[in-house]
Order: structure tokens, then sequence, then C-alpha cells
């Protein structure tokens, strides 16, 4: 990747899993990373560990600057002041990655929705309407930096039935911002994207790849196609590169498509394919705009 000692980018929920390879991977390419997560004291406070801080030195060994942010993206006011320090400390933004999103234990449970608490509407908090509060507060520093790139991680979920309506409607919902944030933002060079992610190999992933019949199992075909968080965020810091990153912008893109169009494949040489066949296609903006 080419180095840019002055490309900015802050990453949110970068403790641990698809964050914090996003992180890494924008670290790599010479940039100055803000890693933004609530895990910050010595992997205490998730199971499965990561801190903050442990990303920021990830990314500084991976060649850029990494610097660590506690924040809770379910408190506005301290999204407001990570931004206000990016702008204090950087006077610029590059991009924007929203990636902090709640993931109720319930989640992957069996059963209607009904059957379960009302814990995963958390979805909609921290992940819809979190991911819509940090670009209200990137966006003003974006165009004052002369263009950018704000992304969602989305999946699959937004159009197929996925772990239920709480999911769906929250992966849904940024969807349909990144098509109308893109609108507003157009004619500050600002592109914005959903990105449709595959199956990432995770430390919460993990597990199913080491049972010994992972692979004979119904979710075989999606585990030997996976993608890794590094993966993703090279497909992220090429896409902010690529000169037709306005063209781009404003709609929903699949990661495994994109890294084939932008000569993006894992570090072991494999190219993960679209699961497009299997579960469907992104939705595409309309070209009707009423204000």
């Amino acid at each position: 990747m080419t180095k840019n000692a002055e490309k900015v980018a802050v990453v949110t929920g970068a403790s641990r899993g698809v964050g914090k390879g996003i992180a890494i991977a924008l670290g790599a390419s010479g940039a100055t990373v803000y890693v933004t997560g609530r895990s910050a004291e010595g992997g205490k406070d998730h199971p499965l560990g990561g801190t903050v801080q442990t990303t920021a030195d990830a990314v500084a060994s991976a060649g850029g600057k990494g610097i660590a942010v506690a924040c809770d993206h379910s408190n506005d006011d301290q999204v407001r002041q990570l931004f206000e320090r990016v702008a204090d400390e950087q006077q610029r933004l590059d991009i924007l990655v929203n990636n902090a999103t709640a993931v109720p234990r319930e989640l992957a449970k069996p059963g209607p929705f009904w059957e379960k608490s009302l814990d995963l509407l958390r979805i909609l908090d921290v992940g819809q309407r979190s991911h819509y509060v940090a670009s209200y507060y990137a966006a003003p520093l974006m165009i004052r930096s002369g263009g950018g790139l704000i992304v969602f991680t989305s999946s699959y979920g937004g159009r197929i039935y996925m772990h239920g309506p709480a999911y769906g409607a929250g992966k849904a919902g940024v969807d349909k911002m990144a098509m109308d944030m893109a609108i507003d933002l157009r004619e500050h060079d600002v592109a914005v994207n959903s990105l449709w992610l595959g199956f990432v190999r995770t430390e919460r992933n993990e597990p199913l790849f080491q049972h010994p019949d992972a692979m004979k199992g119904p979710y075989g075909k999606f585990l030997a196609n996976h993608e890794t968080p590094d993966f993703i965020g090279r497909v992220i810091e090429a896409l902010h590169r690529d000169a037709k990153r306005m063209d781009r912008s404003g709609r929903v893109l699949i990661v495994a498509e994109l890294a084939e169009e932008l000569g993006i494949q894992e570090v072991d040489g494999r190219q993960p394919k679209s699961n497009r066949e299997t579960l469907g296609a992104p939705p595409e903006p309309s070209p009707v705009v009423v204000r």
C-alpha cells in the first residue's frame, strides 16, 4: 500500500474483530488511526479480550500511528468529544469507518423475535443510530479536509432474513443512510458506502473454524470462503484511493466483488468470492431526490 503519513482515519469498535483488522490495515498504509471502543483495561472488559490500546499498538507496529480513545458509542457526548479531539490534533479527517455495533447475547438464538428479549434492540442504538451520530460529527471535519470516505460495515442481513428483524432493520438502515448521506455530501467530495461483508474470521467466530466437522456442516462453504478483517481493511484503504471513489458513492457494495475490482487478495493469495448468487444482491439507490 502507498504510504501516506497525512491520512487520518477513525475506526469505531476496533478493540477486536473486524474493526481491529481494519485499523491495522489502514495503519499499514501509513495512516494515523484513532481506534475507539469501550474495552480499555487489559482485556478485562470483554470475554474475547482486546482493548483500544492493544489495537493502537498494533497499528503502530504495522507502520502507522495508532491513537486509542475509550468511547462508548451509545453516549453522544463522548462521540462529539472524539471528533473534537481529532479536529484539534489533526485538523483533518479522511476516512471514517462506522463499525461499532452491539452484539446482543441472544442475537443468533433460534426462534421468533417475540420469544427473545427487547435487548436485541441495542443493535439499533449502537449500530444504526451510533453510525448516524458519528457521521454527523465527522462530516463537517471531512468537508474542511477537502473530501474523504465514510464507510458502514454491513451485511447481506440488510436484504435477507438473518438473525431476525432487529438485526435486519439495523443493517437495512445503515445501507439506506449510506445512500442518503452520499447525496448530501457529494458536492463536498465525500464518498459514502455501505459494505456487505462475507463471513469474517474473527475472535468471536474462531471456534467455528476449530470444530472438527465445521466444513461438513451447512455453513462449511461460507467458512471456506471466509474473509479476514485485514482483507476488509485493505479493501477500504484501496477504495479511499480509488479514482472512481465518487462514482461508487451512495452504493451498497459487496466487499468480495469490490476486492476483485481493486485487485485486493487475502495475504495467502486467496480471492474470496461474492455470496451474491446464494444470498442475493444489494439494493440500488433511487435516482429520485425529494428535498
